[in-house]
């Protein structure tokens, strides 16, 4: 991914910029306060005047025929606040701004009227001023009386009281400055109230740019390390975890540390990996039991399969001169060899149908004598042949069930018929049925010899034969899937299926429901 595509990078653009907004906004709302003010910070215009006016009144005293003009700009230009020197010659001198003509005009008038000792009247209403097109003060030299230049304290002539140049009601005033030479009145100093907006701004721009520049760097690189680090490592965390699971390595995880948005992908992410994680293991327990399956299948089938190669190969010899009894035999066998391979082939037929779904069920009410009646009749030679006895105990609430009477008989043969291959002789094989909850559990216990602790997890398995000691006297131990069908079709009705064994008794228990 290219960078300027970045979440991180539009993000941080985009605060900066708003960061950028706000202080270019700050700075011009600052020069435009500033500049509706009567004063520029710490140097109030009629103070500043005063300065100027000093300043000059030396100069001429240290050398008469000095050029107030070139002196004034030499020393003021670029460096103070707009001003402009009305000189007794008429030329108006104007530092740092050009002023409206109307101001200058008025201002000379004044200043005329001042020379020739007339009253100076700052009550005319100036063309110019506060809220004037020109941006100045209507009143620039103030309310009051007549300027009394000898006298500037007096009462309504600039002391701050009445309506005098002094800070009372009413506009800001100000008042100008005069230059003498020998007590002789050369020049006037007038500093508007109101700097113009160009001046203020060419005077603090460079310096607020400075500022703003800073901070813009400074709030730059703290966003980086307070907002956007701390996401960029834990969202760089949840890429490293999907890059690792992504790779095979099924234990990556995310940290899921806070409450936020990272924090809820980090948890999606998780269970994701969790999920993938189980069905991982589940694959690859499949995986392990299809083969195992296949290995198990193969050995049941080669089994009788080369048994009977083994005697077809012996009767087809012709040189070899078999008597009548045993070709009989041989035959036998391979008669035995083949029902045994069709009862592998059926039971695997038998067992994918039940375990893929197929197969229909015809679900009724099954009264649980009748099923044991049909496996003791199945069952009786085979158990008087080895001397077991074949008894049932049906508690009175337990007398129904609800299921496939033909599957529900199958499951029952196919537990007596392995109970009845590991029942030593003059033992009992008990039939049961006991009521529990809105279940029936019907059982077969025998009493052989038990299935060891280490098999039990495992008898359900397809193929899974047990210790062959615990067989009496029995050279067909089965095939192995009958455990596995029973436990099919008590699943396919809905009900689970478990084993207790111990020493002297095994119990299979099929626990059913009554009703659906």
């Amino acid at each position: 991914m290219k960078w300027h595509h970045s979440l991180y990078w539009r993000i941080a653009v985009g605060f900066v910029a708003c960061l950028a907004l706000l202080l270019l906004v700050q700075a011009m709302l600052f020069v435009w306060v500033v500049s509706r003010s009567a004063q520029i910070p710490n140097q109030p215009p009629d103070r500043f005047a005063q300065t100027v006016a000093l300043d000059a009144t030396e100069a001429l005293e240290r050398d008469p025929a000095l050029d107030l003009a070139q002196y004034l700009r030499q020393e003021y230009d670029s460096h103070a606040q707009p001003f402009f020197v009305l000189l007794k010659d008429g030329r108006a001198v104007e530092i740092n701004e050009s002023f409206p003509d109307p101001m200058v005009r008025e201002a000379r008038e004044r200043f005329d009227g001042l020379l020739h000792g007339r009253p100076f009247d700052p009550r005319f209403e100036g063309r110019f001023g506060r809220g004037g097109p020109d941006g100045f003060d209507r009143e620039p030299f103030g309310r009051g009386g007549p300027f009394n230049e000898r006298n500037p304290d007096a009462p309504g002539r600039g002391s701050g009281r009445g309506r005098g140049f002094g800070r009372g009601p009413g506009p800001r005033p100000f008042r100008p400055a005069v230059i003498r030479l020998n007590n002789e009145v050369v020049a006037l100093v007038v500093v508007p109230p109101a700097p113009p907006f160009s001046f203020l701004l060419a005077r603090y721009a460079p310096a607020l740019g400075l500022v703003a520049l800073a901070t813009l760097i400074v709030g730059a690189i703290l966003a980086a390390a307070v907002i956007f680090g701390p996401a960029r490592k834990r969202l760089r965390s949840v890429e490293d975890a999907a890059r690792r699971l992504g790779a095979g390595d099924l234990s990556a995880r995310a940290p899921m540390t806070g409450r936020d948005e990272v924090a809820a992908v980090a948890t999606a992410f998780n269970a994701m990996a969790d999920d993938l994680s189980a069905r991982a293991e589940a694959l690859a327990a499949s995986d392990r039991a299809r083969r195992q399956l296949l290995a198990d299948v193969s050995h049941e089938l080669t089994t009788p399969v080369t048994a009977m190669r083994g005697y077809l190969e012996t009767l087809g010899m012709a040189e070899l001169n078999l008597d009548e009894p045993t070709r009989a035999r041989y035959l036998a066998i391979i008669g035995d060899e083949t029902g045994r391979l069709e009862r592998i082939i059926g039971d695997l037929l038998d067992l994918a149908r039940l375990e893929g779904g197929g197969g229909a069920f015809s679900v009724d009410d099954v009264a649980v004598d009748r099923l044991f009646e049909r496996v003791i009749a199945r069952h009786e030679r085979a158990a008087a042949a080895r001397d077991v006895m074949i008894r049932t105990e049906i508690a009175p609430d337990a007398g129904w069930v609800r299921g496939d009477q033909d599957r529900l008989e199958q499951a029952l043969q196919n537990l007596a018929a392995n109970a009845l291959r590991y029942a030593p002789s003059g033992s009992a094989l008990t039939l049961g049925a006991q009521r529990d909850g809105d279940f029936v559990v019907l059982s077969v216990a025998d009493e052989g010899a038990g299935i060891a602790p280490e098999h039990l997890p495992h008898v359900f398995d397809r193929f899974f034969k047990a210790d062959a000691s615990r067989a009496v006297g029995q050279s067909d131990g089965g095939s192995g899937l009958g455990l596995s069908i029973v436990k099919a079709i008590v699943e396919r009705h809905g009900g689970s299926v478990s084993v207790q064994s111990a020493p002297g008794r095994t119990v299979f228990r099929l626990k059913l429901r009554i009703q659906n």
